[in-house]
């Protein structure tokens, strides 16, 4: 709408400016009625004219002529004249022509259509007209000899704004090429880090696994404690290697957004918190709400921030009770670990201690906030909240 208005705009100031300049100077220069009626008629012909000359450029061009040359000639017959500013239209859709005539065949057409109207003019203007005064001579022709510097300032403007195209094109283009090349070497970079992760990551696991699946082939020379805990180390390692093999899938393809396996979520709690005891830890689960409520995405980070907290608690607070409360307070996912203080000294220098970090992003991802810090007595505190209604699945 606001472009329609510009336009409109555009043409009702240049109406006023290419039309009224001859209205008003024709007082001036002859007042009698013919001159009148024929500037009345060739105005409102040009006014139709110009409104059409983006559509049909050297249509316009030979029409505007076309109507000044029956006004000129028709007035010298009557023995009027008409003012010197009835060429401004003319101007315009010359400069129009050059700035929007893209064919070169229809303004070659055009320029000699007009010739020939032009010197079929000159020949009725001989013929209806006595008096020299009134027949068309030098003032005319020097009103029409500055005409064609219109059209090269047309064609010097569609030029310019070709050119202009074809720089933002190109800058478009470098804009895409640079950003395919980032794309390329951000999945160059991935692939590098997926066979890091490999080489080094899952070959651990994989030793891993075969030792815990080894002591749990030869369980019955263990204590039943020992048993529990290779149970538990070999679940993990298995949960650990298929998690990880995702990771490299997505790594590697990120267009394959999709994991292997569903992602764990809030409804697997259960199973978390049962993987805790079974390693000698304490843990109290409280979830007031169904999980299926619960968007996907809220769903995933609820459940790795538990996984972690708990993570963090076996290893700074070995044996120490852990007390898990999921809630939906005030339209908020609510997720609360708090530990006590450790009943065994914890495992020294264990971890890289990103794990905070991680879960920081990842509530933050999601509009939420994380709070974490010691308890008064001695223990350790993590509160994740985040919305329900601005997650999307």
């Amino acid at each position: 709408m606001g472009d329609r208005w510009h336009g409109w705009g555009t043409d009702a100031g240049l109406l006023v400016l290419t039309f009224l300049p001859a209205v008003l100077s024709q007082p001036y220069v002859d007042a009698s009625g013919p001159a009148w009626v024929s500037l009345t008629v060739y105005e409102a012909v040009g006014v139709v004219v110009l409104l059409l000359r983006r559509r049909v450029p050297a249509t316009a061009f030979v029409a505007g002529f076309g109507a000044l040359l029956a006004a000129l000639v028709w007035s010298a017959g009557e023995g009027a004249k008409l003012s010197p500013l009835v060429f401004l239209p003319l101007a315009v859709l010359l400069y129009n022509l050059g700035h929007r005539g893209a064919s070169w065949r229809r303004t070659v057409s055009a320029v000699l259509g007009v010739a020939v109207l032009g010197v079929a003019g000159l020949w009725l203007n001989r013929m209806t007209t006595d008096s020299s005064d009134f027949r068309g001579g030098v003032d005319v022709l020097a009103a029409l000899a500055p005409m064609p510097l219109a059209w090269v300032m047309g064609y010097a403007a569609r030029t310019r704004h070709a050119l202009l195209a074809a720089a933002e094109q190109r800058a478009a283009d470098a804009r895409r090429a640079q950003a395919l090349e980032a794309a390329r070497a951000a999945q160059r970079e991935r692939t590098r880090i997926a066979g890091e992760m490999h080489d080094v990551v899952a070959h651990s696991l994989t030793l891993l696994v075969v030792h815990a699946e080894t002591l749990r082939a030869r369980g019955g020379e263990l204590p039943d404690w020992a048993r529990a805990q290779v149970d538990g180390l070999a679940a993990a390692g298995r949960q650990s290697s298929g998690e990880l093999r995702d990771l490299l899938r997505m790594l590697r393809d990120p267009a394959d957004a999709v994991p292997l396996r569903p992602a764990p979520d809030l409804a697997e709690l259960d199973t978390l918190t049962d993987g805790h005891r079974a390693t000698g830890g304490t843990v109290e689960l409280t979830m007031d709400l169904a999980p299926e409520a619960v968007p996907g995405a809220v769903r995933l980070a609820g459940y790795r921030v538990v996984q972690e907290a708990l993570v963090n608690a076996r290893r700074h607070a070995p044996g120490a009770p852990v007390r898990v409360t999921v809630a939906s307070v005030a339209g908020q996912l609510r997720c609360e670990v708090v530990n006590g203080p450790a009943a065994r000294r914890g495992t020294t220098g264990a971890g890289i201690g990103l794990g905070l970090v991680s879960m920081n992003h990842r509530v933050g991802a999601l509009g939420g906030d994380l709070t974490t810090g010691p308890t008064g007595d001695g223990g350790f505190r993590v509160v994740a909240t985040m919305p329900l209604e601005c997650a999307g699945d």
